[in-house]
């Protein structure tokens, strides 16, 4: 897999959005990054991982398992980002990311993240402020999918 420019990954991604090129540099400091093979799985569902995550390159796919199969419910798009419940509290994993294409994840442990809050509480502030835009951006998703499901069983709403 080529390079990767930590800093310009996380300047386009949801994540570092907002963020001065200057800060992108100091978060990247503190981020690895991780190949993941084609056919690979990332992380487990039920798994205790606090890891953020932010799709660099290829494709991710959120999957949850249904009646013993896994199913792809989500396929995250470069610059998004997985795993911010987890992040944030330490929650097990409600889904699994897989990959169907060789893929580059750059990843973010809450201790090394928690070691910017004295010398970079400003850039702390932005990334909690961005995951909560995440987070809530993820929920609208699946409230507005939710009621177009919900329309199309009922056959109310929408031309069905």
């Amino acid at each position: 897999m080529q390079q990767l420019d930590i800093a310009k990954a996380l300047s386009q991604s949801t994540l570092g959005a907002e963020l001065t090129p200057d800060e992108c540099a100091a978060l990247a400091a503190v981020m690895g990054v991780q190949a993941v093979p084609a056919g690979e799985t990332l992380v487990h569902e039920g798994e205790q991982r606090r890891t953020l995550f932010v799709l660099a390159r290829g494709r991710l796919n959120v999957c949850k398992e249904v009646n013993g199969q896994e199913e792809t419910v989500y396929q995250m798009r470069v610059g998004e980002c997985a795993g911010t419940r987890a992040f944030i509290d330490g929650s097990p994993r409600k889904a699994a990311l897989c990959t169907d294409t060789d893929s580059l994840v750059l990843t973010l442990e809450p201790e090394a993240f928690e070691g910017l809050i004295e010398s970079q509480p400003r850039l702390v502030y932005k990334i909690m402020r961005a995951i909560f835009r995440i987070t809530h951006s993820n929920l609208m998703r699946v409230n507005l999918e939710s009621a177009e499901l919900r329309n199309y069983m009922m056959q109310s709403g929408g031309r069905y």
